[in-house]
């Protein structure tokens, strides 16, 4: 068993991308007069009424800071090269866009998408530096029944582009639009079973509305479960996107969600259909418990004991491997001698897809835990990870 982060292979990536702090004094001068030329033309063309997520752009000088409105502009401006002209037809084009949509109260409305929720896009935690993370997932389409349920026309189409900007501002919700703080999201994209040729229509409108109305707002493009033709095709555009575009990009094949996500963000984050362990029904127990990580190497078998359990506790855990395809098995052993070994779970055979497993126990005496995982029919190397918790018997006076 090894550390997962001395060991995990590297995805198809560029270099990773550097987010702009939004401090001013990392500004060239260029840049800083850049954002003050903006923030004339905007008080012109506005006369001091203009804000966006709850911000004004143009705050009244009593208020003091303008660090959070100088985010939000930097964005725009990062957008269109610091050309203040063009900045300034996006930032106009978006409040507008954003009025006549709706945009500011849309998180609260009832879409009618439940069964949506969680499965196609949803946000579902943070990556290792604090981003919010949303996953996206368009697989399901590939049912030409609930293909047609929600792009069935095109009034259906608009409804299902509402609830997608829905989601989006959820996110943005969670941002700072501090300096130095978290001011972006990630993106996860699931190819798996997406039907291209059904979505692009769709996949265009959201792709065109939130280049134009969502500037710099996600720091990193993880696609998962990448087929051959999508990274050939990347191959082939790669050459025309700039280098800050593509160092947001990571494509990983089919088969390794996990090892990919685990670089960007703890399995506790990682939902359990990708290799991790967080559930939908966690959203509602707090903060995620920690897990610790690991490896398996090919042809290796790995034992995790948890020790010190005393009669009447009871222990619970999650353990997951990414594309199992091994030996799982779990087993208590008491610590008295002449006690025998209980079979807790049976050894099998974990598939491909499974999900983490989600078992307890309650020890009648006191003894240890141990977890199984069997590698050796295996050459390949897989993360990782195991978390529990031990409940002690309540003390009757």
């Amino acid at each position: 068993m090894e550390p997962l982060m001395d060991s995990a292979t590297t995805p198809h990536r560029t270099p990773s991308f550097k987010e702009d702090t939004y401090h001013l004094h990392n500004l060239k001068p260029s840049e800083k007069k850049a954002l003050q030329e903006l923030k004339d033309k905007l008080t012109t063309t506005f006369d001091g009424d203009a804000s966006m997520w709850g911000i004004p752009l143009l705050p009244p000088p009593t208020t003091g800071s303008t660090e959070k409105a100088d985010v939000i502009l930097l964005k725009f401006l990062r957008a269109r090269d610091f050309r203040v002209q063009d900045s300034l037809s996006m930032l106009v084009k978006c409040l507008c866009w954003r009025k006549e949509f709706g945009a500011d109260n849309i998180v609260e409305e009832d879409l009618g998408f439940k069964d949506l929720e969680g499965v196609v896009a949803y946000m579902n935690g943070y990556d290792r530096e604090g981003h919010p993370v949303c996953y996206n997932a368009y697989g399901v389409f590939k049912d030409k029944e609930m293909y047609e349920k929600i792009f069935g026309d095109n009034d259906k189409l608009k409804k299902f582009l509402r609830w997608r900007v829905q989601v989006l501002e959820r996110g943005i919700k969670m941002l700072h639009f501090k300096p130095g703080g978290i001011n972006s999201i990630i993106q996860v994209t699931d190819l798996k079973d997406m039907p291209k040729r059904e979505l692009r229509v769709a996949s265009n409108h959201i792709l065109s509305l939130f280049q134009d109305n969502y500037p710099e707002m996600v720091a990193r493009k993880i696609f998962i479960n990448v087929p051959w033709y999508f990274s050939m095709l990347y191959s082939m555009f790669s050459p025309f996107l700039t280098q800050r575009t593509k160092s947001k990009f990571v494509l990983s094949k089919e088969g390794n969600a996990a090892e990919t996500l685990y670089k960007y963000i703890s399995p506790e984050d990682v939902p359990v259909q990708y290799g991790g362990l967080s559930r939908p029904s966690d959203l509602n127990t707090g903060p995620p418990k920690p897990a610790s990580e690991f490896t398996v190497k090919g042809g290796e078998k790995v034992n995790i004991q948890i020790e010190g359990i005393e009669a009447g506790a009871t222990i619970t855990w999650d353990i997951v491997v990414g594309g199992w395809d091994l030996e799982y098995s779990a087993e208590y052993v008491p610590i008295a001698n002449g006690s025998y070994t209980i079979a807790v779970e049976k050894s099998r055979k974990m598939a491909p897809t499974e999900e983490a497993v989600h078992n307890s126990y309650t020890a009648k005496e006191a003894g240890k835990l141990v977890l199984s995982v069997d590698n050796s029919a295996s050459r390949k190397r897989k993360v990782a990870s195991y978390r529990y918790l031990v409940r002690k018997s309540p003390v009757v006076i």
